[in-house]
């Protein structure tokens, strides 16, 4: 499985749009798909239509492309994303999740970093860090990491309070001022369907 990843390389921005899901893959991966349509539309459709050395042109562009991306890509391959051990994983969303109801915010955007490190598609951890950031006041920042796990299968568990969340960003008036964050039940030892806690 390790080495058909490798197969990504084939086509320009596929490894970073297929194993992170980047915008700038996506978007490399289309203007190379238009360079390719439009040399082989000028080769074989409609070939009496486009000079030769324009025909030529379009062929080398899609070769340096091809290989520039190619080259590239194989030098800053996306690693593959490492399965953390859930010991490792379940103590620092632990310690963050204290740091967080003792509003020990720096502590917890650490622990919170540690873990989307090691386990950058764990979505209670990127709640967690959402809600961090719109009570922190980055709210723009809280809006799009929100938005962004929505759009993850990582944030299908979450999609009740990621839309609490974004409700509480748009009506910022709903807060109430006691607001007290909310704490689910850690995930039991024995593989049951628990979340870990998380906050509101």
């Amino acid at each position: 499985m390790h080495a058909l990843r490798y197969l990504t390389l084939v086509w320009p921005g596929l490894p970073w749009l297929w194993l992170r899901g980047s915008l700038s893959g996506l978007f490399l991966a289309m203007a190379f798909a238009v360079s390719v349509d439009m040399a082989i539309l000028a080769t074989f459709v409609w070939p009496g239509l486009v000079e030769l050395p324009f025909t030529l042109g379009l062929w080398t562009a899609v070769a340096v492309l091809w290989l520039i991306s190619t080259v590239s890509a194989a030098a800053a391959f996306p690693p593959a994303i490492a399965a953390p051990r859930r010991d490792e994983a379940d103590a620092l969303f632990a310690q963050a999740r204290d740091a967080y109801l003792a509003r020990d915010w720096v502590q917890t955007e650490a622990r919170l970093q540690d873990l989307l490190t090691i386990a950058p598609t764990d979505g209670e951890a990127q709640l967690l860090h959402a809600s961090l950031l719109r009570r922190t006041g980055r709210t723009v920042d809280a809006k799009k990491a929100l938005e962004k796990l929505a759009r993850s299968d990582s944030g299908a568990p979450w999609r009740h309070e990621i839309a609490a969340e974004l409700d509480r960003l748009a009506d910022p008036s709903e807060r109430h001022a006691g607001e007290e964050p909310a704490v689910l039940p850690l995930r039991d030892e024995s593989g049951g369907q628990n979340p870990r806690s998380a906050a509101a």
